[in-house]
């Protein structure tokens, strides 16, 4: 495994966003680990993880503009748009949503910058699963070009009642190409090769094979 991965999942363990144990996922299933990104707290934790986001940003090209789900969205493309400007000398723009509709005010559900017709937006989450909250994201943003999902880690699963994988799936539905820093066959090498945890692996092994391609 590249020793960039494994930084980033060591990331992830020393700020207790990557956990194991027993867990339900969004879409229902249950799953001996859990990506939570609410659980990044400190500056330091948001800097490294902007870092790791900011390379992958860098390499889609110019005039994009990242629009972060809320709610842990907001604080990934704040974080990311800043250490563009402040380590690749990019000045991106960033939006987000409100869970509620503002009814006062200049109302509406966007904050920060309102993409207009056509303009290119990348997704930013904390995972991919079931496309779930990226399906929920398109009538927000269907005056857009939507043409990238980033994620921290890419759980690599089938979308629920159908035989393809989620990254396929939103790839074939709406054009996005996926991008991720790990995935979850990344974790398992770490756990295998690092942790040396056999009845983790275990389990992984059984959750793998009943969710993953």
């Amino acid at each position: 495994m590249q020793a960039k991965k494994m930084d980033f999942i060591k990331l992830m363990l020393d700020s207790n966003v990557l956990l194991f144990g027993d867990f339900v996922t969004k879409s229902g299933r249950n799953t001996p680990y859990f990506i939570n990104t609410g659980n990044y707290c400190t500056g330091e934790q948001i800097s490294k993880l902007s870092g790791y986001y900011s390379e992958v940003v860098d390499g889609l090209g110019d005039d994009l503009i990242l629009f972060g789900p809320a709610y842990k969205g907001i604080p990934l493309v704040a974080g990311i748009t800043s250490h563009m400007y402040n380590n690749y000398n990019k000045n991106i723009s960033f939006s987000f949503n409100r869970k509620e509709v503002k009814d006062h005010g200049e109302g509406g559900s966007l904050v920060g910058y309102k993409p207009k017709a056509g303009e290119r937006v990348v997704i930013i989450e904390d995972v991919i699963t079931a496309g779930t909250s990226v399906e929920e994201c398109m009538p927000i943003l269907k005056h857009s070009n939507v043409t990238d999902l980033l994620v921290a880690v890419d759980r690599s699963e089938v979308a629920p009642n159908r035989t393809i994988s989620t990254r396929q799936y939103l790839t074939e539905q709406y054009g996005i190409k996926v991008h991720s820093i790990v995935s979850i066959y990344d974790i398992y090498e770490y756990i295998k090769d690092v942790e040396k945890d056999t009845e983790l692996l275990a389990r992984m092994d059984v959750y793998i094979s009943k969710y993953c391609l």
